[in-house]
């Protein structure tokens, strides 16, 4: 299993890591693991950000004369030193000596921890109960935790064989979390499917 980035920032409820290599983080919806040791901490990536690695000092534009992005760092390939890739994950639960917990890690996340991407074993497993449905369907902004829950549900099935029938009792899971948001419920369905 190879590291992408290690933690730079965290709490109880979530992280963040800065990759390795720039715009190398994973896609919206994976499921990564923070720590080693006793514990681990699971979340569920809900933003990535690419920005210079100087606060307050944004990326000027430099391709005016190119004719692609890859001619961009070409020219300039002092950027891979001057920007940063992050990503924002959800803690949706952790392992503690070797039993795996579906909810909030007692303790944050250790700074310089190495975060990894689950493989499919490590997502199957962790998928085969869903309760951190409704910690992704609480995230904000409002709207947000919609996507995370589609995203995530469409790697975990991807991640096994029988995906339909995942996908089936993980719509059985929503339609009881959101009882009484038909809209809501069925929005997330189609998404589930693309």
């Amino acid at each position: 299993m190879d590291k992408i980035g290690e933690v730079v920032e965290s709490s109880t409820s979530q992280f963040t890591a800065q990759c390795y290599e720039l715009h190398q983080a994973p896609p919206l919806g994976s499921l990564v693991k923070a720590g080693a040791g006793t514990v681990s901490v699971y979340g569920v990536v809900c933003q990535v950000v690419t920005a210079s690695v100087e606060p307050g000092r944004r990326a000027i534009a430099r391709g005016r004369d190119e004719v692609d992005e890859t001619a961009v760092y070409r020219e300039n390939p002092q950027l891979l030193k001057l920007l940063r890739t992050d990503f924002t994950a959800l803690v949706v639960g952790h392992r503690q000596e070797n039993r795996l917990h579906h909810y909030l890690s007692p303790q944050p996340v250790r700074l310089h921890s190495f975060v990894y991407v689950c493989q499919a074993q490590e997502l199957q497993e962790f998928s085969q109960r869903l309760d951190c449905l409704s910690l992704l369907l609480a995230a904000q902004p409002a709207g947000l935790g919609d996507e995370l829950v589609a995203a995530f549900l469409r790697q975990a099935a991807q991640a096994r064989q029988d995906h339909h029938n995942f996908l089936v009792a993980a719509g059985k899971e929503l339609v009881a979390l959101l009882n009484g948001q038909m809209s809501r419920l069925n929005a997330i369905l189609r998404r589930m499917k693309e």
